[in-house]
């Protein structure tokens, strides 16, 4: 055994100086390469994961803004209705007495009433539009910032 040993040129001292090698470089790969690319990937899951929750959150904002927006539209029409009503009751109310008077005026009451709840619709639906898009360029903002 010892002359296939040395006819090859085998030394012992050699193998196990390449294996100590082969040991420390294993080593310095796996503290300065292998580990520093396992946190940065936990590092990136982990921003990946705050983005889809930061998304989640922004649709559920933008839903509840939907709801606010159709339940005010609701009030404000189910209101303009209640000044309608109101109006038709004053002039026919007031038609006993006063028929052309009152007819002039509930015309003019009902105008109003609906210039009102035109303006107040009109209104509402730009505070909602803007609470809307307001709430997209902050959640855009947010989606943007956990990307960079």
């Amino acid at each position: 055994m010892e002359q296939i040993i040395q006819a090859f040129g085998i030394d012992g001292r050699l193998i196990i100086i390449q294996i100590v090698n082969f040991a420390i470089l294993m080593g310095a790969l796996g503290y300065f390469l292998y580990t520093p690319i396992l946190n940065m990937l936990a590092a990136r899951e982990e921003k990946i994961a705050q983005g889809i929750k930061d998304a989640e959150a922004a649709a559920n904002a933008l839903s509840v803004a939907e709801s606010e927006k159709k339940e005010v539209l609701t009030a404000a029409h189910q209101s303009a209705e209640e000044v309608a009503k109101r109006a038709k009751a004053a002039a026919d109310q007031a038609t006993a007495t006063l028929l052309s008077e009152a007819q002039a005026k509930a015309a003019a009451t009902l105008k109003d009433a609906e210039v009102k709840a035109e303006q107040l619709r009109v209104k509402i639906k730009q505070d909602a539009e803007a609470e809307i898009a307001k709430t997209a360029v902050l959640a855009a903002e947010k989606i943007l910032r956990t990307a960079a």
